[in-house]
């Protein structure tokens, strides 16, 4: 596996090596001891997260403000493009956001280090979007941050469509009302 810096304290991309022939391809998704002598995180992840959705279906931007999660996330079907905003205060890089592609086809994975608001929007007919989490889902403590605060100044390259949103992530917070971390 191949790690590459994104630019963002802790926000790390994450390549697999995969070996392909006609016949298919295969690759390692996640190993434990590879992963945490790559990117220097040794934290076991405790839960697995497995969603389908459509064409301009946006889903964020989630963080819990307690039992913070980490994330490793990937597009197993489809594309999505995936979205990050560092919201530590004490972070250089706090506010910025990150976005890249994720898909079935480019396999590539990031690594959310907690402090970070996450959400993707599907860019295909349909996207399988799987993730791996530090911590448990705790409803109690969740947040979300409004996916168009202008802030934030996030391109979700919906090229003019209508994001089909929850109605917790339409009534996200702004950053600047928001609870963040220090």
């Amino acid at each position: 596996m191949n790690i590459v810096a994104t630019g963002i304290p802790d926000l790390l991309i994450v390549e697999p090596k995969v070996f392909g022939d006609e016949r298919g391809f295969f690759f390692e998704s996640f190993n434990a001891r590879n992963f945490a002598e790559l990117t220097g995180v040794d934290t076991p992840f405790v839960q697995d997260n497995h969603s389908k959705s459509a064409r301009h279906v946006l889903r964020g931007l989630h963080y819990q403000i307690r039992q913070s999660q980490g994330k490793l996330v990937r597009a197993v079907a489809g594309e999505v493009l995936d979205v990050v905003v560092d919201i530590r205060k004490s972070s250089p890089s706090f506010g910025q956001s990150f976005s890249m592609i994720l898909s079935a086809e480019n396999k590539r994975m990031l690594w959310i280090p907690p402090g970070f608001a996450h959400g993707f929007v599907v860019l295909s007919e349909t996207a399988e979007f799987l993730y791996k989490t530090t911590d448990y889902w705790a409803p109690e403590y969740e947040r979300v941050l409004l996916w168009n605060d202008t802030e934030l100044g996030i391109d979700w390259q919906l090229d003019g469509a209508t994001p089909l949103l929850a109605a917790k992530d339409q009534a996200g917070k702004l950053l600047k009302d928001a609870e963040v971390f220090e």
